[in-house]
């Protein structure tokens, strides 16, 4: 087996090799460019949505990551305020020295219980963050894929106009590029 790929080609391919190596009529010739350039703009715009894509699921991800993070030091806070409570029984219990150790030991839970507390509330914000920076690149993604799509019923609508030669059918193809044109704009400028 040779290391050459699989490659089917769409009716229209064989229309534009054959205006390529015979030559042929300008409307052709025309089509056959706007065709070429389409499916460039198409790839770009193809890259663009998996790029805001993958950058959505990198922030969901950090988001669930601070998530978990933020539920240990909540589980972290609990402990301490079962300590805390624990002492405080204890001093009920206790006289003398041992109550003074015990009240110690609750104004030390409380203390850690506010650095404690303080790290998951900015864990949270941090999560809370990640999410909606995944979510905004999340649109941006469905710019992006609406985008690629309207190019390919560009690209396919040309392809039916090259090989009926029916040129009321430009109006598609010219009306689905500039639709496409405008949400790929809309996906870069993140609208």
């Amino acid at each position: 087996m040779s290391g050459h790929g699989f490659h089917v080609h769409g009716p229209h391919d064989h229309e534009v090799e054959h205006v390529a190596q015979h030559g042929g009529d300008n409307f052709t010739s025309r089509i056959a460019v706007l065709t070429a350039v389409l499916s460039t703009i198409g790839a770009i715009f193809g890259y663009m949505g998996g790029h805001s894509q993958n950058a959505a699921l990198l922030y969901k991800n950090d988001a669930a990551i601070q998530k978990t993070a933020a539920s240990n030091q909540w589980n972290y806070y609990q402990a301490k305020s079962n300590k805390q409570n624990l002492a405080e029984l204890s001093v009920t219990l206790t006289t003398g020295e041992a109550q003074q150790k015990f009240q110690a030991a609750i104004e030390r839970y409380k203390k850690e219980k506010e650095e404690i507390k303080v790290e998951a509330d900015k864990l949270e914000a941090e999560a809370k963050a990640s999410d909606e920076h995944s979510n905004k690149e999340m649109h941006v993604h469905e710019r992006w894929a609406l985008a690629t799509t309207l190019i390919q019923i560009a690209i396919a609508l040309s392809a039916i106009t090259l090989l009926t030669r029916k040129r009321w059918m430009l109006v598609g193809v010219y009306g689905a590029s500039a639709l496409g044109l405008v949400a790929g704009v809309m996906g870069y400028l993140h609208l």
